[in-house]
């Protein structure tokens, strides 16, 4: 494999998939780089990973070159797992992600704590089965608003291990725990085999 297409507009995520991938000589592009046109892709699953195969076969089908789709959110357990798959949409799109990290604080105030990032990924290749993989990154929610790395909900994702909130870790600490960074090394381990 020589290429592969990232079914993604957000450039952070483009680049961290470009540095893993990078290191066995694959090119990796973004959706806007080969597509003529827009396209918005209606999320329908009702698992992370549904919903990465929805955007991985819908861009595949229509470039007919492997595609690689991530979905990914935040499940907090004393909200039955909310937001879960639509963490990007919880509270409304235009809602600020300081107003949902307080949000949820508020809510686990005196419940348990426990939460975790989850990222699914779909690889789907012309003429193969789509794969996927899951991974997940495993805390608790913090009692304030801590850290300006990263974006979402990091500033309130504490991780026991090092005692800091996923916004306070390094880039380095993020590629050796997070959720995304665990796909990424299966996924890295499945393309070098192609």
């Amino acid at each position: 494999m020589e290429k592969i297409v990232v079914a993604s507009t957000n450039m952070g995520k483009i680049r961290e998939i470009k540095k893993m991938l990078d290191s066995i000589g694959i090119e990796v592009v973004s959706m806007n780089d080969v597509l003529d046109e827009e396209i918005d892709i209606e999320e329908t699953g009702k698992t992370f990973k549904e919903n990465a195969v929805i955007k991985a076969e819908t861009i595949m089908n229509m470039i007919q070159l492997p595609t690689l789709a991530d979905d990914s959110g935040l499940e907090v357990d004393a909200l039955d797992k909310a937001p879960g798959i639509y963490s990007a949409r919880f509270l409304g799109y235009d809602t600020s992600y300081d107003i949902k990290n307080q949000y949820i604080i508020d809510q686990v105030e005196g419940k348990e704590r426990t939460a975790r990032f989850i990222c699914a990924m779909a690889l789907a290749i012309p003429g193969e089965e789509t794969m996927t993989i899951e991974e997940s990154f495993e805390g608790e929610i913090n009692d304030c608003i801590a850290g300006e790395n990263g974006f979402g909900y990091d500033p309130i994702f504490y991780y026991p291990l090092l005692h800091k909130t996923s916004a306070e870790m390094s880039m380095e600490e993020k590629n050796l725990y997070s959720h995304r960074a665990k796909a990424l090394k299966k996924l890295y381990s499945i393309l070098k085999e192609k």
